[in-house]
């Protein structure tokens, strides 16, 4: 059974799958998704039409797929939904869903009750937000993200750096401002506008960029009008969408296809790749024989401090036992990345970094996962 979970995945990458998005999670392996960006239905229980003032009818969200007979039975979607998301996200992957005020409370509490851990709700402040037409209540000129993390210890991915591009070179904040998706953007049938909840590519593009790397997977379970494929698509990463209505999968796919892969949208600042690696001891690569004990060490470029590679993966640095990061520091009297400035000599004579060796190290780290894992598709 393993065999024939593991086997259906690569069959759906990169594509918009039609089916239950329940039925459709349950055949892929767990732990292989490193993002999804879920926009469930808002089950905003609209009792009649709306109009303008001019008696002109709204199209607003009365779909079908909106409909449900109670809170009770929308409780229990949306905690069947959210549990097969956990088992496909990675121990790092992060979940982001969005809501209105009519469902994204109840989505919440549904979310820590599953065990994710609430990093931010970001408010989608709309620029272009559409009136209370019956002027009965305030314009309602925001929807919510909520972004989890699998756990409270969970090691997440977040581009720091990269995020700052949207928020003018300073920390980003939780309130966007952007406007609804109109225009060109927006796709259209016979009737209208295609999807009634179709969202800015604005919006997910930040989503994407702020928690993902080119290559990875992203997932949308309710994929609509393929904004979050489209996206991914444009800026590198991998992506599944699943859409149970057939009345939106052809466009859908159109659209994907018809993005053009963006390089610039897709980059990850170099700051945040760095964070993002793993931390390596020194030990480990002594461990593997990449290194030996008693070999010898320089220090900084003129080389003319030495040190001596001990059997637990320190160093012997005039008598004093110290972590390549203490022994550089008693050197320079400062703190020290021992990794950038301690010297060893390779195979060849060549003197290198220890970086090189630990680049080396993680080279085949990866190279040993991406043959024995699930996730590697």
């Amino acid at each position: 059974m393993r065999r024939q979970q593991e086997s259906a995945v690569p069959e759906i990458i990169d594509s918009i799958v039609q089916g239950d998005c329940m039925e459709v999670m349950a055949g892929m392996p767990p732990a292989c998704v490193d993002m999804v960006f879920a926009d469930p239905p808002y089950n905003l229980q609209l009792k009649q039409p709306l109009y303008r003032p001019n008696m002109s009818k709204v199209d607003a969200v009365d779909d079908d797929w909106d409909q449900f007979e109670s809170f009770a039975a929308y409780d229990t979607f949306t905690r069947a939904w959210l549990a097969a998301v956990r088992r496909v996200l990675k121990p790092t992957g992060t979940l982001w869903v969005i809501g209105t005020y009519h469902n994204i409370h109840r989505v919440g509490v549904a979310v820590q009750d599953l065990g994710f851990w609430l990093l931010n709700d970001v408010t989608w402040v709309k620029s272009n937000p559409m009136p209370n037409f019956a002027g009965v209540r305030m314009c309602n000129a925001q929807e919510t993200l909520i972004w989890a993390a699998m756990g409270e210890k969970s090691g997440y991915t977040f581009n720091h750096h990269t995020a700052k591009r949207y928020g003018e070179g300073k920390q980003l904040r939780s309130d966007w401002r952007l406007p609804l998706c109109t225009g060109a953007e927006r796709l259209a049938d016979e009737d209208g506008k295609l999807h009634s909840t179709q969202k800015p590519e604005a919006l997910v593009e930040r989503t994407i960029a702020i928690c993902t790397r080119p290559g990875d997977l992203v997932l949308d379970p309710f994929a609509g009008s393929g904004t979050t494929p489209t996206v991914a698509r444009r800026m590198g990463r991998r992506y599944i969408g699943i859409e149970r209505e057939e009345q939106y999968l052809g466009a859908a796919r159109a659209r994907v296809d018809a993005a053009a892969p963006d390089p610039v949208a897709g980059e990850v600042d170099k700051r945040d790749l760095d964070r993002r690696r793993r931390r390596v001891s020194f030990r480990e690569v002594v461990e593997t024989g990449m290194l030996r004990p008693g070999a010898k060490l320089s220090f900084g470029a003129d080389g003319r401090r030495e040190a001596v590679v001990a059997e637990n993966g320190m160093l012997d640095l005039d008598g004093a036992i110290l972590s390549i990061h203490g022994a550089g520091a008693a050197i320079t009297g400062a703190p020290c990345n021992g990794w950038d400035h301690w010297r060893y000599r390779d195979r060849f004579g060549n003197v290198r970094r220890l970086s090189d060796l630990r680049d080396e190290y993680e080279s085949r780290q990866a190279a040993e996962e991406a043959t024995k894992s699930p996730e590697a598709i």
